[in-house]
This record gives structure tokens, C-alpha cells and sequence, in this order.
């Protein structure tokens, strides 16, 4: 059985592109223009995973996430504009996984549909008793679990988006190295998908505030200005 996705965005430009490039990978596609229908398909058909713009007529993304939220687990990924970090931010902790910022590459956003699949998927076998990772590494108090997506930092889960998770597991694999936001582009976007600079220093920034939020002492990210990031070695 196919995959199904539900795109939902009331520019019918985006719906029609990303759902042809979709369908192309394998995946079966329900488009929707406003939150409220989508709100109506997905109660009665559920998908695998949502894609969600934020500003919609007739309820818009941050709405629909909520209530959706109420009963499901659905992974969402939010698409937003190029300045609407406060969003960002609400619609992560209101449960959103991962966000895509306007214009983005399609192929960035099915890599990301890709990964939070597989993550759903672990997580349901680890549920089921029949998922074993190998992918998990610690660092110190750091313990990053990459096939089924977990990160906690001195016990306490750190919830993390795709891109903060990759951006993460690059610098505290190699703890004392530098790692320029080149290198921490392909790490997090894959090559030959361009983000700018300030893009990559959001998201440390974002993934600093998360474990600050576990540890107020967290210090491990390292800043060297006109350089790149570091995560400090063990003492």
C-alpha cells in the first residue's frame, strides 16, 4: 500500500506541483484548500502524514494542528513564509515536527516526508516489541538515537525537528571539531540544496533554546564567530 500524504494550502500552484512530484516517488496524494475541510478528510480518512501551510482561509494551520492534536499523532510538517519565526516556533510547541520555509525545494520537503515516515514507522515497531535500534550514540550526557529519532539530554527527552536532530548528531559526533555552516548545510539539507547562512544560524539557535529549556547550563554549542559552530569536548 502506498504512502498517503495530505497536502493542505489554498494555493492550488503548490498543490498541484508538490502533489505530481509526490505521486512521482510513490506516494498517494489528498489535496485541500482551507483547514476546515482538511479538518473534515483527515477525521474520516486519516493519512500517514500532513503537510501544512499556516496561513489559510477557514481555519489556518495552527488551528487545524490543535485539533488535530486532540486525537492523533499524525507527523505534520508546516510550510511558512520567509518571516514568520513566531509561528515557527508556536507551531512546534504545539506538536508540528518539522517546518519548510516559502519558496523551498521539493526535493528538501520529500526527504523530510521520507524521514518522519521512517520515524513513525520505528516508533511503531519499537511500540510493538519488534524494533531494535542500532543507530544510537552518546556523547556525555548526550544520547542521540537516530533510527527512531530520539534525543535526551541527562535523562530528559529533548524533542527535535529533523533538521535541529541532523544538525545535532554532525557537531556532537565529532565533538571539538569545527564544522562550517557549509558542512552543516549538507549535513542537514543533503548537497546541492542551497539555504542561507542565517537559515542554518536559526536552527542552532532554536536547537540551543531547546535543551537550554532541559539545562539551563547547556553549553556544548560553541559559536566561533566568522568560522562555523563546535561541539565542546568532554572535560
Amino acid at each position: 500500500m502506498p504512502q498517503q500524504i495530505a497536502l493542505v494550502d489554498d494555493d492550488r500552484n503548490i498543490l498541484t506541483s508538490v502533489s505530481i512530484a509526490l505521486e512521482a516517488e510513490g506516494f498517494k496524494v489528498t489535496t485541500y484548500t482551507d483547514g476546515e475541510t482538511a479538518l473534515r478528510g483527515l477525521t474520516t480518512r486519516p493519512v500517514d502524514l500532513a503537510v501544512l501551510d499556516i496561513k489559510m482561509p477557514r481555519m489556518d494551520g495552527m488551528e487545524l494542528l490543535q485539533k488535530l492534536r486532540q486525537s492523533s499523532e499524525l507527523p505534520v510538517i508546516f510550510l511558512t513564509s520567509k518571516d514568520d519565526e513566531v509561528d515557527e516556533l508556536l507551531g512546534l510547541r504545539m506538536g508540528a515536527d518539522d517546518y519548510i520555509k516559502k519558496p523551498f525545494s521539493q526535493r528538501l520537503l520529500i526527504e523530510r516526508i521520507r524521514a518522519l515516515l521512517r520515524r513513525a514507522e520505528l516508533e511503531q515497531r519499537t511500540a510493538e516489541g519488534g524494533g531494535k535500534s542500532q543507530g544510537a550514540f552518546t556523547r556525555g550526557e548526550l544520547v542521540m538515537d537516530g533510527d527512531r529519532h530520539l534525543c535526551t539530554w541527562k535523562g530528559d527527552p529533548v524533542k527535535l525537528t529533523v533538521t535541529e536532530f541532523l544538525l545535532l548528531k554532525a557537531l556532537a559526533q565529532r565533538p571539538g571539531h569545527v564544522k562550517n555552516r557549509d558542512q552543516l548545510m549538507d549535513a542537514a539539507y543533503g548537497e546541492n540544496i542551497y539555504v542561507d547562512d542565517r537559515t542554518i544560524d536559526s536552527h542552532i539557535k532554536r536547537l540551543r533554546k531547546k535543551l537550554r529549556a532541559t539545562d539551563t547550563e547547556f553549553d556544548k554549542i560553541e559559536t566561533l564567530y566568522g568560522v562555523g559552530y563546535r561541539y565542546k569536548d568532554e572535560e
